[in-house]
């Protein structure tokens, strides 16, 4: 009897483990390639129930990678996951399957195209078409400005902010900033407290700064800002606001 228990029980682990990594699905790979002198690509594809996809394009620290995704499911996501990392660095599921943003590190990254959980389970299928570019920051990127040592970064430190009702900069903000042609730059600001250097997942703005024009990587943040002959002043959202020097922006 105890001998049928063990096989029972060793039968019903290893059903279990097939039926997990059936529910999982394969995570299928393939590897982007843009034509000659393009910078850009485009896929269409399709998915089925836990069917998932990774496309996987290289690329280096301090350009800028854009991916949208259109399809026919509402339920068809995708996230962008950094080399050697599952911890994604945008999700789909939060930005509305469109994104633009400075990369923190050379290497492979994975585009993973999915549905959702409740989809899967009904088998559903998706129809999609992926569109990927990588360019260097705000254009050519600058090869006289030195990075931060271990980070994407040009230039690191705090700017004055607030949030809500505080008074206008009541706090002191952590900054990282990646510099391009003369006048434009992505300004990746922390939550008050934390460090863009030490701590990139606490990053809670990216503001694009080309020329007189200032917005957000992030499509759903509302951007005012308002220029003197020093400086920005920069509100998100009517609640976080900023001063960014100019020389922060433009170095020197």
């Amino acid at each position: 009897m105890k001998v049928f228990g063990i096989f029972l029980l060793a039968f019903m682990v290893a059903f279990t483990g097939q039926l997990t990594s059936s529910l999982a699905g394969e995570i299928r790979q393939e590897r982007v390639s843009f034509h000659a002198g393009a910078s850009s690509a485009t896929i269409k594809g399709s998915i089925k129930g836990y069917e998932t996809i990774d496309y996987v394009l290289g690329a280096k620290a301090g350009q800028t990678m854009s991916v949208t995704l259109k399809t026919n499911n509402g339920a068809n996501y995708f996230n962008v996951l950094p080399p050697g990392s599952d911890d994604a660095i945008a999700i789909g599921t939060n930005l509305g399957n469109a994104w633009t943003g400075t990369l923190p590190v050379d290497g492979d990254y994975r585009i993973r195209v999915f549905l959702m959980r409740s989809a899967a389970r009904r088998n559903e299928v998706a129809a999609y078409t992926l569109a990927v570019g990588i360019n260097a920051p705000a254009g050519e990127a600058r090869t006289d400005d030195a990075k931060v040592a271990g980070t994407a970064y040009q230039a690191t430190g705090t700017v004055p902010c607030s949030v809500g009702t505080d008074p206008k900069g009541s706090a002191q903000c952590s900054f990282g900033v990646i510099r391009g042609a003369p006048g434009n730059a992505e300004v990746h600001l922390a939550a008050v407290g934390f460090d863009v250097k030490l701590q990139p997942d606490q990053v809670e703005t990216v503001l694009v700064f080309a020329g007189d024009k200032v917005t957000s990587r992030y499509p759903n943040h509302k951007v005012t800002a308002e220029k003197t002959s020093d400086e920005w002043s920069i509100g998100v959202d009517d609640f976080h606001f900023y001063v960014i020097p100019k020389a922060v922006v433009n170095g020197g």
